[in-house]
């Protein structure tokens, strides 16, 4: 109609990439709230002793990173039911049924599982078997000990007890381990498995790292199991399925803070990284054992390689490849 004109309303400015953008900036907020709470909470959690001691002669620090990794069979803080489900006995002594070395810098990760039979100078008190040197003298004669007899700079110090260590592969829903063939079958630590990969909760995974009895390479299949179990925990531990949701991710950290001590000079940023680099190893190795003779009053032991031992500390402290062993 002549005269008449039409009002055409302007179009409506899309706000949805406003939106997205602010729903992002929210979540990015969020989740560094989530994630810095959850690091100071962490920090406070973590239980320290000192672990290492100044002294005359200390190896002078290496290229890359070492840690002295210990698992300790301390029963102190272990029911006369938890004694008797873990297999664990009664002795009253500390020593450290797992001692591993784990070094990473350019070259690496390497995780070295050193026998706890073998047979070297504790500083004070002679020859003997270096799990001992815990129980003479805890963490700092453990870690002395390690260095003099190993020539490396030790920069942290982590331990694990028993318990701790079914309370950590409980809280991750336990871990898939597979028994090589054979199985393995020990009264002692109680391990009772068929060979063949099977899911084991916390007190599974114990048996089946502490059995050497039933083992025809005693202690140093006992290592290899260990490493194994090392593995399998990590692999774990940093699955999307227990990193990202909170009601999994706690429970995973308060168990391993409740079983770990650590130097004190160790926060959770290096144990952060530890864990990295304990879920992607380049190598993993004994050190070489030269021969398994008896000791009297000590017992079997385990003495090294001197030669082939010396080749793979000496690729640890100058961080290059470390070489390969027949008996690895």
């Amino acid at each position: 109609m002549a005269g008449i004109q039409t009002q055409t309303s302007a179009p409506k400015k899309r706000r949805w990439p406003k939106r997205v953008l602010l729903t992002l900036l929210l979540v990015l907020v969020l989740l560094v709230g989530y994630g810095t709470a959850l690091y100071f909470w962490a920090d406070s959690r973590l239980r320290t002793t000192p672990a290492f001691a100044g002294y005359d002669g200390r190896p002078t620090g290496g290229k890359g990173t070492d840690w002295l990794l210990v698992g300790s069979d301390s029963r102190a803080d272990l029911t006369p039911e938890q004694r008797k489900e873990l297999h664990v006995g009664n002795d009253e002594g500390q020593n450290t049924d797992t001692i591993m070395i784990l070094h990473y810098g350019d070259s690496g990760p390497y995780l070295i599982s050193i026998p706890r039979d073998s047979y070297v100078p504790i500083p004070g008190h002679g020859q003997g078997k270096i799990n001992s040197a815990y129980a003479l003298g805890g963490a700092p004669l453990l870690s002395r000990t390690v260095e003099q007899a190993t020539g490396l700079h030790l920069d942290h110090y982590a331990e694990i007890n028993f318990l701790g260590l079914v309370d950590v592969v409980d809280s991750l829903g336990g871990v898939s381990i597979c028994v090589p063939d054979g199985g393995l079958h020990d009264e002692k630590s109680g391990a009772d498995f068929d060979a063949g990969c099977r899911h084991m909760d916390g007190v599974q995974a114990l048996q089946y790292a502490r059995a050497r009895y039933s083992d025809p390479q005693g202690d140093l299949g006992r290592v290899k199991r260990q490493r194994q179990l090392v593995d399998a925990i990590a692999d774990k531990a940093l699955s999307p399925a227990v990193l990202v949701p909170p009601w999994k991710l706690i429970p995973f950290l308060s168990s391993s803070l409740d079983a770990l001590t650590v130097d004190p000079d160790t926060g959770i940023g290096s144990l952060a990284m530890l864990g990295l680099k304990a879920s992607d190893l380049a190598g993993t190795s004994t050190v070489p054992v030269g021969s398994e003779p008896y000791v009297p009053g000590v017992g079997d032991v385990v003495e090294w390689d001197a030669g082939e031992a010396g080749q793979l500390f000496a690729a640890l402290r100058d961080d290059t490849t470390i070489p390969t062993f027949d008996s690895n």
